[in-house]
């Protein structure tokens, strides 16, 4: 299947069988899903598919279950084989050779020209006669294939076989280009399942064996050696390694990653051996779960695909009727030429067909859903890629979608000691826990290089802090409440811990011999780039707003940092309720969050964006999604879709002047009947091959 008409006419005819209750058609996969009653036969369906000229097999070699078919790619020959590219350029070659041979014996023998073109003729155009036919019985009378039928025989009809010939053999060109473009646009996005190898290196029982990836199961650990490709999602157990995630995310810097850090199947391991535990099988990885899902989004039709499908089925029985009128008003009325206005008849009928209005829409909305995956950007279906375009407000979430979900130290204070050996100390007592504020300690110890020396006897003291003995010296580490409850603390020291408590930070007092040995503040941090993605969002004249449960001081801390508009202390009917007053205000809003708290203001939004709540919720939850925490990705969204609704009113213009420019050179008598099949041929081409190009976008200009 090519285009939207295709499926069309497939949903049609099987819609007509007797039991069937549902259809599903769908051009990106390939494939067909039929719910029907126990009385229909699968072999039935398969039938009908087959006389319309599609190949279909029963899915998965069943032919039992709902799922019928997965068609193959489109006119066959009868008997169910499917036409290959091969069998389509070898009917073009036979048609054009036969062409240019009724040209060469018209020259040479004038009195079998129009025979020989006849016969040219009837190379081509049988098959297409044939497929006209079958999709009338079908239930599809007006198809781009009856169209060019009744054209072929109206132009015999008058004696412009030449002509009819020429026109058959354009337009089986174009079907093959057409054909070329759909195999393109499909390949790009199953592209993405080339990423991951087809072997791996699993270790069992103290051995490593060369297997399958398909056959890894959860709990496998597979070794990964320097330049290889990760076999599957899991987590790093064992060494580190600058992974390169460029060809799954288009991130062009290799990130490090070591143990308990989480990898995707298809990067590359650059310049270490890792040991990975496979967290996925391979049907449900993260690279096959965004295939299933683009597919998926590819038959969720964007509000102007609709439209123009509706329109579809008014205007080509309208253009049918305009070129009957055309071609008999003239000579009944003003006793024009029969032949003269018949002929002009049979042009507009090409002129009229169609294709290239139909697939304007569909083939931008693909590629655009394609390139955003391959980026890491996934919107589910062609109204929420549309959609995007229009935002007017963004409503981000703080916790793990502006900021990086996890504390962060962000000043040691001293007292009397060298900050280095504040934070040996503290890292000391927190070395073992899984604290976050802990882990946030001891991260902090790891990349300034401080050391950390044993801890004796260190126990946590319930709902305080931690304490024991360092070097010879009892150290305890808690909160302020906690410390003041041990020692006095001075006003430099409360001043400062205010100070900080002022900046939205967590503060921890680390006392060593009973007095204050210095201050460890923590705080959730800003993401790298959320600066400069809030800076995007307000270039593109678009207003953003931080929704937060956390306390005022911290969320306008990072809120002021930012550049953004804080709204805090908020539960999720508060979230709710702010982006619904937003909405009333005129703004068409979408919320960011990480899927699981925001889930009430992630419903009521216009769109509903996931980040920041790991793989699983983001590839399941809200309208679209953002797999790799970037909040700069948001503006490339907008981006995006505004780049593909540009794509697509330029598609529509062509598609439609193209057919007015040809409209009015055939009724002035300018052009005949092989420049109308190229208003059709031409425009579907031109139109699918600046779709085509959204396939390179990179999403790197979104200023």
């Amino acid at each position: 299947m090519d285009c939207a008409s295709c499926a069309a006419k497939i949903d049609t005819a099987v819609r007509r069988i007797r039991g069937v209750e549902d259809v599903t058609v769908s051009v990106a996969t390939q494939s067909m899903t039929v719910l029907h009653q126990d009385s229909v036969a699968a072999g039935t369906i398969m039938r009908e598919v087959g006389r319309l000229g599609y190949g279909i097999i029963p899915s998965g070699g069943g032919g039992t279950s709902n799922t019928v078919g997965e068609a193959a790619s489109r006119h066959h020959e009868a008997g169910g084989h499917s036409w290959k590219p091969s069998q389509r350029a070898a009917l073009i070659l036979t048609s054009c050779a036969a062409l240019l041979a009724a040209y060469a014996l018209g020259k040479a023998v004038p009195a079998l020209e129009s025979w020989a073109f006849l016969a040219a003729l009837l190379i081509g155009w049988i098959p297409i006669a044939r497929r006209a036919v079958m999709a009338t019985l079908a239930g599809t009378p007006f198809s781009i294939e009856m169209l060019m039928t009744i054209a072929a025989i109206g132009a015999v009809s008058i004696g412009a076989t030449e002509e009819a010939a020429t026109v058959v053999m354009l337009f089986l060109v174009g079907e093959m280009l057409e054909g070329m473009a759909a195999r393109r646009a499909r390949a790009s996005i199953q592209g993405l399942v080339d990423l991951v190898p087809k072997t791996a290196l699993v270790e069992r029982n103290g051995r490593t064996t060369v297997v399958p990836a398909t056959s890894l199961v959860i709990g496998d650990v597979i070794v990964v050696r320097p330049g290889d490709r990760i076999a599957a999602d899991g987590e790093i157990v064992e060494g580190s390694s600058d992974v390169d995630e460029a060809p799954v995310t288009g991130e062009s810097i290799p990130r490090r990653k070591g143990r308990n850090d989480l990898v995707f199947a298809g990067t590359i391991s650059t310049d270490g051996v890792l040991k990975v535990q496979v967290s996925a099988a391979a049907e449900d990885n993260t690279i096959a779960r965004v295939v299933r899902l683009v597919e998926e989004a590819q038959e969720s039709k964007a509000p102007t695909e609709r439209f123009i499908a509706r329109f579809s089925r008014y205007y080509t029985p309208a253009v049918f009727a305009v070129a009957v009128l055309i071609a008999v008003l003239p000579p009944l009325v003003m006793g024009a030429s029969w032949n003269e206005w018949i002929y002009k008849g049979l042009a507009i009928l090409l002129i009229g067909c169609p294709c290239a209005l139909v697939i304007s829409t569909p083939a931008a909305v693909a590629a655009g859903l394609a390139a955003g995956a391959r980026r890491g950007l996934l919107m589910k279906g062609g109204a929420v890629l549309e959609n995007l375009g229009r935002i007017t407000a963004v409503a981000f979430d703080k916790t793990g979608t502006l900021t990086e979900g996890r504390p962060t130290v962000t000043d040691i204070v001293p007292f009397g000691r060298q900050a280095q050996d504040v934070l040996s100390m503290a890292a000391a007592l927190e070395q073992g826990s899984s604290h976050p504020l802990a882990t946030a300690i001891l991260e902090k110890a790891g990349t300034d290089g401080a050391p950390i020396p044993p801890a004796f006897d260190a126990r946590a003291v319930s709902g305080k802090g931690v304490e024991g003995s360092v070097g010879g010296v009892p150290v305890f580490l808690g909160s302020s409440q906690a410390a003041a409850e041990r020692c006095v603390l001075a006003t430099q020291h409360l001043t400062a811990i205010g100070d900080l408590n002022g900046e939205g930070k967590t503060v921890s007092v680390l006392l060593a011999n009973g007095g204050v040995a210095g201050l460890i503040a923590m705080r959730d941090e800003a993401r790298a780039d959320a600066k400069a993605g809030i800076a995007m969002l307000r270039a593109k004249g678009i207003r953003t707003v931080m929704l937060t449960g956390d306390n005022r001081k911290t969320a306008e801390a990072i809120a002021v940092g930012l550049g953004i508009e804080a709204r805090a202390g908020l539960l999720p009917q508060d979230k709710q309720r702010i982006v619904t007053e937003l909405q009333k205000e005129g703004f068409k809003v979408a919320k960011v969050g990480d899927g699981i708290n925001d889930a009430p203001a992630l419903a009521v939004a216009d769109i509903g964006i996931a980040m920041g709540g790991g793989t699983d919720v983001a590839l399941e939850t809200a309208d679209a999604a953002i797999l790799h925490g970037r909040v700069t990705d948001v503006a490339r969204m907008v981006h995006l879709s505004r780049s593909v609704m540009t794509n697509i009113k330029q598609n529509i213009t062509v598609a439609l002047g193209l057919k007015v420019v040809f409209l009015v050179t055939t009724i002035t008598g300018v052009t005949g009947l092989w420049p109308a099949i190229l208003a059709d041929t031409g425009a579907t081409v031109l139109v699918t091959a600046n779709a085509m190009r959204l396939l390179g976008w990179k999403g790197a200009r979104v200023g």
